[in-house]
């Protein structure tokens, strides 16, 4: 075995372990399988366990039993075999991966087997294998092939199936049924373990303790290894394809073993390579070229198609590098532990598939600093001092004077004369005979110089990390010189870390604000303009300029090169990250050694990355990216989408359906991951929720992304992925819809219009009301109001009535005093005249004169006709009846058989006049009142026992 471990490759490939405690699952798993979108199935004791580069998921079986096989068929199912247990996973309506079991299809008599261990699938069959039986599941029914005594293997290469019956060897499926080879092979002391295509009509046979075979036709011959001895003593358990032409054997106890097709081994994958242990129980090589491991307590991932791999010099200690030089065919790395060398085998392009074991320069013991090739010697800068290195040892040139570096003094070679950085200044080292000699150590400064240059104009520049750069002027002999230190007064961006690098020809102080030159015309340090545009004031720790005028850097601990050979975006250049070394670097004191294209070595603190940049740029796996879950996060976590769209019986690219979620979950957790497992931290992701956000996030290494308290509506999460060379994937997506709430539905909606419209007449016609009410109100005042005023203008015409009354009384009570006056006056006169009369009839008696006598007459006739004269009376009767409302008038309409002397007696009863006064005013004796009243009661039907005045009050209404 210990001849085998000499044949490993001296770059070794990035190994990433997956231990139980990762993906929480059982310890062993017996098969790998991926699907198209890049997904990876293992077949563990805990179930189905998948991987999508950065979430795992176990799928338990219903018996809770092992899986110990998986396939995945072209639909996308899942197909398993477990103990006593067949079937296969499938999604859901969820999208979560849901197990069928198929053994209800299996005959009753044939339902009790063990455990299945291999699965093949050609077109549309499905083989299981369990040791007493194989299974073959074909429309949706399972045909039963009973073991001739004991199937132990089952495997198909392209369109063939075979399996291996214990007394009949190995058997190909033909026809719907097993038939032997023509050349038995693998009889009961032999155990196929792994099949494998070797050429277009030969495959390769593995067996567990028995060496590899090659199948063709019916002719089975051995194939002879490198390595027989230590595969039969280790027994293979699993092979699979490695790459074009090799092959990749798992084995029970010595871990992987890969050879090519000569029988030659390419490279061992054990404990000491990194794998977690030695028990390899299946290999799988995935869509990219990389192998899996299953393991007996573990998985693995084994980059072995990627550009970048290890390098160890000591396997057992593995220490930082910090120098690499290729010498005389020989590989020289320089650690903190000392000086290692390793042959290489330059028909290897890429210098890493060279074999060999690294052996320990003598005298070398110790921090290695620098190696560096002067006049075709090789020079070490030591700890201890400068060394030249001749065979497999070093020879001190400047013995206890830790030395950084070398520089010659001449552009031609051989150069006599070069300069040492050292601990305490500079030294100088002749060269003459093909022999260095030490000059001594130059005069005039004693700092210590890791970084050193020459210009043009044959000027040192050189830095010191903490004071500044250092312009030496030596004088023509070289023995002497002048120093000028430049500081941040000088131009520079700071006093502190300061890296001074001769790149493109010319001098340059890679600072922590970018990339400076010294202008001499003004004697201070400007930004470059040649390298500021490249670098745009980044913090630059490193630069190397490589044979093809590239520029390999150091940045902010990424490493990069600026490839003037491929012009990009307008540039004369382009700039090409390694992220799988970023932060890699020994800090303060990076190291890059570009020897070809092909092989480029990187220090970090266990040894040395290898870089194949040729094959770097020619990789390009396939970027995808995929929505692993989508959970809802509102009152309870629950699965909203497992990660796989259907259509159909067979698994979709691209959503179908559209879930619909009710309002209350409005909550989302998503998570996404990239099958770019080689890749899976260099790869970044950009998102977006189109409906919510307003455009794509930055680009971030997160694979998870939460939303909370969504609105009603639809939305569409999209993911994208981006590598590091800056190509991006498709956008994956999922849609789905929040539904409004049950008030915001559209019922909802037409409700709330039916009750709006309700509202609005119930308003309306509580307005109509209300309006009636306020009508009725108003009216009611209204009339209330009118009622007031009209008690108001009844009372002011009461008022009114009542002082016309009174005037009118007043006019009448003026006009009946008036009247009365009158009539008083009337009376008066009446009087007058009566006593007039008699006086003058008395006078006529005596006087005896007939002239006098008649004189008298003449006078009494004269009277008689005053009181005669019905003129008074109608003047009289005209102002009575203005005075009593017609009275007069009425009353003689009332009684046309009045006379006009019933009607003033009746006026002058009227007025309430006595018997006496009417007697006088109608000029007749009270007897004739007397009779005229009488007789007026006969007229006007006035009973006797009435009061005359009061019934003709009555009778005229007054």
């Amino acid at each position: 075995m210990g001849v085998i471990k000499g044949q490993n490759t001296i770059g070794l490939p990035q190994i990433i372990n997956y231990p139980k405690e990762v993906y929480q699952a059982g310890t062993q798993s017996w098969d790998i399988a991926q699907d198209h979108n890049g997904i990876l199935y293992f077949a563990n004791n805990s179930g189905l366990l998948t991987f999508n580069g950065h979430y795992w998921h176990r799928y338990p079986m219903p018996n809770e039993t092992i899986v110990r096989s998986v396939q995945v068929a072209p639909s996308g199912r899942v197909f398993v075999g477990a103990q006593d247990e067949i079937g296969y996973f499938f999604p859901g309506a969820n999208g979560d991966l849901v197990y069928t079991s198929l053994k209800s299809l299996v005959p009753a008599a044939d339902r009790k087997f063990a455990d299945v261990w291999d699965i093949s699938i050609i077109g549309d069959q499905v083989f299981f294998r369990a040791e007493d039986k194989i299974f073959l599941y074909k429309d949706q029914t399972v045909a039963v092939y009973p073991a001739p005594s004991e199937w132990r293997f089952m495997g198909n290469v392209g369109e063939e199936v075979f399996a291996q019956d214990k007394a009949k060897g190995l058997m190909r499926f033909r026809e719907g049924r097993w038939e032997p080879l023509r050349q038995p092979f693998g009889g009961p002391d032999t155990l196929v373990t792994t099949l494998l295509p070797f050429d277009k009509d030969t495959l390769l046979i593995g067996t567990n303790r028995h060496g590899l075979y090659l199948l063709t036709g019916d002719r089975v011959t051995r194939k002879r290894t490198q390595a027989d001895v230590w595969l039969e003593s280790n027994r293979i358990y699993s092979g699979s394809v490695a790459s074009e032409g090799d092959f990749a054997l798992g084995t029970s106890s010595g871990g992987c073993m890969i050879l090519n097709r000569d029988g030659r081994v390419i490279q061992t994958l054990s404990r000491p390579e990194g794998i977690q242990n030695n028990n390899v129980l299946t290999l799988f090589l995935d869509r990219d070229h990389n192998l899996w491991m299953g393991l007996d307590n573990g998985i693995d991932f084994v980059a072995y198609n990627t550009a970048i791999t290890h390098i160890f010099p000591d396997q057992n200690n593995q220490v930082a590098g910090y120098a690499a030089r290729i010498y005389q065919g020989k590989l020289f790395i320089g650690t903190s532990d000392g000086l290692y060398s390793v042959p290489l085998d330059f028909r290897e392009s890429d210098l890493a598939f060279s074999k060999g074991q690294f052996t320990q320069v003598r005298g070398t013991d110790g921090q290695v600093w620098n190696l560096t090739e002067v006049n075709g010697q090789l020079l070490m800068g030591h700890h201890e001092g400068a060394f030249q290195i001749k065979g497999d040892a070093a020879y001190p040139l400047l013995p206890g004077v830790g030395s950084w570096l070398f520089a010659p003094l001449s552009s031609v070679y051989p150069s006599p004369q070069v300069i040492v950085g050292s601990y305490s200044g500079l030294d100088l080292l002749d060269y003459q005979g093909g022999t260095f000699r030490s000059e001594g150590k130059l005069p005039g400064l004693t700092e210590s110089l890791r970084f050193l240059a020459i210009d043009n104009d044959n000027r040192i520049w050189t830095s010191h990390p903490y004071r500044g750069v250092f312009r030496i002027d030596l004088s023509p002999d070289h023995h002497s010189f002048t120093a000028r230190l430049y500081t941040s007064k000088d131009g520079l961006p700071g006093d502190l870390n300061n890296y001074v690098y001769r790149v493109k020809n010319r001098v340059v102080v890679a600072t922590e604000k970018g990339i400076f030159e010294y202008d001499p015309a003004r004697d201070r340090f400007v930004l470059s303009d040649f390298m500021e545009p490249v670098f745009h004031h980044q913090k630059v720790r490193y630069l190397r300029e490589d044979d093809n005028g590239n520029i390999w850097f150091v940045s902010s601990e990424r490493v990069g090169i600026v490839d003037f050979r491929k012009p990009s975006g307008g540039n004369a250049y382009t700039i090409v990250y390694f992220p799988e070394l970023t932060g890699e670097t020994v800090g303060g004191f990076e190291f890059l050694y570009p020897y070809n294209d092909e092989n480029v070595f990187i220090s970090f603190d266990k040894g040395f990355f290898h870089l194949n940049y040729n094959r770097y740029l020619r990789s390009k796996p396939e970027l995808t990216v995929m929505i692993g879950q989508v959970r809802t996060t509102a009152r309870k976590d629950s699965l909203l989408f497992g990660g796989y769209f259907t259509n159909g019986d067979r698994v979709a690219d691209v959503q179908t359906a559209i879930a619909h979620l009710p309002n209350l979950v409005n909550s989302f957790h998503f998570e996404y991951a990239s099958p770019l497992y080689e890749q899976k931290d260099n790869i970044s992701y950009s998102y977006q929720l189109t409906g919510f956000d307003k455009g794509w996030s930055d680009w971030t290494r997160k694979t998870e992304k939460d939303y909370t308290n969504l609105p009603a509506g639809t939305y569409t999460f999209q993911v994208k992925a981006r590598n590091n060379l800056g190509n991006e994937s498709k956008a994956a997506s999922y849609t789905f819809t929040v539904e409004p709430a049950w008030y915001q539905t559209v019922w909802a909606y037409i409700g709330y219009i039916l009750i709006l419209c309700g509202i609005l007449y119930l308003v309306s016609r509580y307005q109509r009301r209300k309006f009636a009410s306020q009508q009725q109100k108003y009216e009611e005042e209204q009339d209330r109001l009118r009622y007031l005023h009209q008690l108001e203008l009844e009372a002011n015409e009461k008022q009114i009535v009542q002082l016309k009354n009174d005037k009118l009384e007043s006019d009448v009570n003026f006009k009946n005093k008036e009247l009365a006056s009158v009539t008083m006056h009337l009376v008066q006169r009446g009087k007058l005249l009566s006593n007039i009369k008699e006086d003058l009839v008395r006078l006529q008696r005596h006087i005896d004169n007939p002239t006098g006598a008649q004189e008298f007459k003449k006078v009494i006739r004269l009277l008689n006709d005053d009181e005669s004269n019905e003129e008074d009376w109608e003047h009289f009767s005209i102002h009575f009846d203005q005075v009593h409302s017609n009275f007069l008038a009425n009353l003689k309409g009332r009684y046309p058989t009045l006379t006009s002397t019933d009607l003033k007696l009746c006026a002058y009863l009227r007025m309430n006049l006595s018997s006496k006064e009417i007697a006088q005013l109608m000029n007749i004796s009270l007897r004739g009142v007397e009779i005229s009243r009488y007789r007026l009661r006969k007229k006007l039907n006035v009973p006797s026992d009435a009061n005359l005045y009061d019934y003709l009050i009555t009778v005229t209404g007054h």
